[in-house]
Formats: C-alpha cells, sequence, structure tokens
C-alpha cells in the first residue's frame, strides 16, 4: 500500500498536528491552562503540542479546569486540540470524536474564534473532510486573515481538492507571513507534487533548521527529509536521516516505520521487520499494519501476513464510527491485494469523487485496472501524473494499465522510469515493474 495513503497519509496531515500548530507549548506540562488562557492570543498557540510533553496530563489540566469553569471557551478549544494531538500519539481515532465535542463547545460558547475554527479544519483534514476543512479554514481566515495557520488549513484542504494553483498560492502566503517548520514542510510538499525534487528537499532542509525547540518537531523533520531521498532511490542518506530522527526522539513511531521501509528497499528484511512491529505497538496505524503484513508475506510468513491484513477492516470500521472517510484507502489496500476488487471499486468512486487530487486520481486509475477496465483507468492515470510528480507508483500503475490495452513500449518506457527513480518503491509491486521492464 502506497505510504500517501491512510490516517496522515497526505503529507501535510502525515505531518501531524505538528504540521498544523508548530512544535511544542513553550510552557511546561505543569502549565495551568488559566495561565495559558490568560496570554491567549492565537499567536501563543501557535507552538502547538508535542509528543515529548505529556499531552494527557494536558489534558487532566484542561478538564479540571473545566469543571471549575464550563464556560470557558479558551480552555474548550484547547482541550479540542489536546484531543488531536492523543489521537497522533496513540492512533486511537476515538479522540478525533472527543475534540469534535471540545471545539463545538467552544465555538458555542465564543463563535469569532479563529483558533477554533482553525482546529476544525485541521480535525476535518485528519478525518479526511476536505470540503468541510475549507470552509473551517476559510472561516478562520475571515476572522484573522493575517494568521498564518489559516492558510496553512486552506492550502492542505485545497490540495486534497485538486485545487492545486490556489493551494500553492496559499502556501506561499502562509511561508511570507511566517516562515516556519509549518510553512516550509509545505513549501516543500507543493514542490514535490511539481517534480522539483531539489528545491523540495532544500524547502525541507529549512524546516529542520526551523525545528530547533523540541525534540518531536526537529525528528519529524528528518523524517519527512528522509522520505524525499527514500522516494528517489537515495537509501543511504535516507538511513542516516531517519537514524538521526530517532537518535533525537528514541522510539519515535514516525521514524521507526520509514526506516523500516528503507531497510526493507535495501533487503534488510528482519531488521525491518522488528522496526516495523516497534511502531505497530506503539501507534497501530492501518499503514503500519498494511506494510507489516507485506514484510511478512515477501518473507515466507502467509499467515502472519494475513493476521496484519484481518486487522485492517477492524481498523476501518473503528475509523468511520469517528468519523473519518476511508473509502479512498480501503479501495487502495485491496487493489493492492487483490480483494473484493468489484466493492473496491465502488469505493475508489466515492473516495475520488470526495478527494479528486491526484492520489484521488491515481487509486482510481490502479482499481479500474485491476477490475479489467484499462480504457476507463488511462484518463485518471493521466490527471494523476499532469503536475509532473515524480512518484514510482504512479508511474508503476501508469505502466500496468498501458500494458493491460496492449501497449507494450509504453508499458516498457513506465516500468523503467519507476525502476529508475525507486528501485524498491513497493514491496509488492516493485519486482513486478523490474520483470516487465525488461
Amino acid at each position: 500500500m502506497g505510504n500517501r495513503l491512510f490516517i496522515g497519509f497526505a503529507a501535510l496531515v502525515a505531518a501531524g498536528f505538528v504540521a498544523f500548530f508548530g512544535g511544542a507549548f513553550s510552557t511546561s506540562p505543569s502549565t495551568p491552562p488559566s495561565a495559558l488562557a490568560g496570554s491567549q492570543s492565537a499567536e501563543d498557540f501557535k507552538a502547538g503540542f508535542a509528543l515529548n510533553a505529556s499531552t494527557q496530563q494536558l489534558v487532566d489540566s484542561l478538564q479540571s479546569t473545566l469543571y471549575v469553569n464550563p464556560k470557558d471557551e479558551h480552555s474548550w478549544a484547547l482541550l479540542g486540540l489536546a484531543y488531536q494531538q492523543r489521537a497522533r500519539e496513540t492512533g486511537d481515532p476515538t479522540y478525533y470524536t472527543k475534540s469534535d465535542g471540545a471545539l463545538h463547545r467552544a465555538l458555542a460558547l465564543a463563535t469569532n474564534d479563529y483558533l477554533v475554527y482553525s482546529g476544525l479544519g485541521s480535525l476535518a483534514l485528519s478525518r479526511h473532510r476536505f470540503t468541510e476543512a475549507l470552509a473551517y479554514g476559510e472561516q478562520a481566515h475571515a476572522i484573522a486573515p493575517k494568521i498564518a495557520m489559516n492558510y496553512g488549513v486552506i492550502g492542505d484542504a485545497l490540495i486534497e481538492l485538486g485545487r492545486y494553483p490556489e493551494a500553492f498560492r496559499a502556501f506561499d502566503t502562509m511561508g511570507h507571513i511566517q516562515p516556519s517548520l509549518t510553512s516550509y514542510s509545505r513549501i516543500s510538499y507543493a514542490r514535490e507534487l511539481l517534480g522539483r525534487t531539489s528545491r523540495a528537499i532544500k524547502a525541507m532542509k529549512l524546516a529542520v533548521d526551523a525545528a530547533t525547540d523540541t525534540k518531536e518537531p526537529l525528528a519529524w523533520t528528518h523524517v519527512q527529509l528522509g522520505k524525499l531521498y527514500y522516494n528517489h532511490g537515495r537509501y543511504p542518506i535516507a538511513v542516516d536521516e531517519q537514524t538521526l530522527a530517532l537518535r533525537i526522539f528514541p522510539l519515535y513511531p514516525y521514524g521507526l516505520d520509514a526506516l523500516a521501509q528503507t531497510e526493507a528497499a535495501e533487503g534488510h528484511y528482519k531488521r525491518a521487520l522488528a522496526l516495523e512491529n516497534a511502531a505497530v505497538e506503539r501507534i497501530p496505524l492501518p499503514q503500519y499494519v498494511s506494510f507489516l503484513g507485506d514484510l511478512y508475506k515477501v518473507t515466507g510468513h502467509p499467515v502472519l501476513a494475513q493476521r496484519q491484513y484481518d486487522l485492517i477492516g477492524a481498523i476501518a470500521r473503528l475509523l468511520q464510527a469517528n468519523g473519518v472517510r476511508t473509502d479512498l484507502d480501503i479501495a487502495l489496500f485491496q487493489a493492492d491485494h487483490g480483494i473484493r476488487l468489484r466493492q473496491a471499486l465502488t469505493r475508489a468512486r466515492i473516495g475520488q469523487s470526495e478527494r479528486p487530487s491526484i492520489d484521488g486520481d491515481d487509486v482510481l486509475a490502479w482499481t479500474l485496472e485491476r477490475n479489467g477496465q484499462c480504457a476507463a483507468a488511462l484518463p485518471y492515470s493521466e490527471d494523476a501524473l499532469h503536475l509532473g510528480t515524480q512518484d514510482a507508483l504512479k508511474f508503476f500503475h501508469r505502466g500496468m494499465i498501458e500494458r493491460c490495452l496492449g501497449h507494450t513500449a509504453e508499458a516498457k518506457t513506465w516500468f523503467r522510469r519507476a525502476i529508475a527513480l525507486n528501485p524498491h518503491f513497493s514491496l509488492l509491486w516493485a519486482p513486478v515493474a523490474a520483470r516487465y521492464a525488461s
């Protein structure tokens, strides 16, 4: 399964809460919420939360404050945002439901607080409700047009809705207002989408330089930089970045997963299994579980692989119960693994209509190909590649579509492009691309 999908699958959503609100509170976990509220301007909150601070302690403290003063709208807003961070830390989507409730309590008490709307926007992004996220981001912007984070929510939503020029303008504006980790990481992603790899790496290095206050944001930026190198087959440099992330923040789940993928690409399956198991133990995100299943499959453990695959359905049901749309994600998983392909196509159509981005187009194209509808798949594959994005998996999907249509020469060209870009882009499909490229 592609790393770009599932909870946190969009690059900027995958950035986690840090990409919306920055790195960490400048105050300690023991700082009373009243002190935070007293200094409130949304500027105070731009720092956000971090894994190396105790978010649970903050949640407990905010709940105590609200027990005494249930009309403290700012504490409700902070609690809603803290719940989103708990979702990030634990992978438990029930925190999204809790965040929704807290933020709407804050909204009922104060309808002109841009931070509440921005928080609702980030929640909608995490739930893959991109039209809703855009509306909330625009409401936050209308209240506070000079606050950088509002442009981040707007731009993130526009990306997933396939409105790329508008999204890029939002990111540029965000960067002009507040050059920071959050703006540099978005600019990096925009450049990656446009196929400007060296410039994407340069922007992510600026994000690394900006992430100096706390461990988790710094580790996250090194993980993202490592992924840029990995996506272009530069595995030794990717390992260096991912190892550094884990040195900065030991047992960091996002670092464990990223390093597992690179180790697998280099054929170090035993190391990859250990790393991915550690990631799943800490945050059982669907993409981690799926990749662990693929690792077991390619190393000759089909029973263990199936055990992981069987978990995906249960995780998806839990996500859906807490407001997360998963049609596109499940469609990709099913298409990759040959599971209920007609159902996968139905899901892909729904998912692409909700997320008409290059990723939505690519998943629909791939699912159509897996159902033998290759003529219908081709226009979606063309749309998925129209920005010039350098993505080996998208190249592979296009190759499979061309091959299905009997376009042998064109298919080989795409397979060779995929392998040249990232020789081990997928445990399941890179060997197929290598075989068909010859």
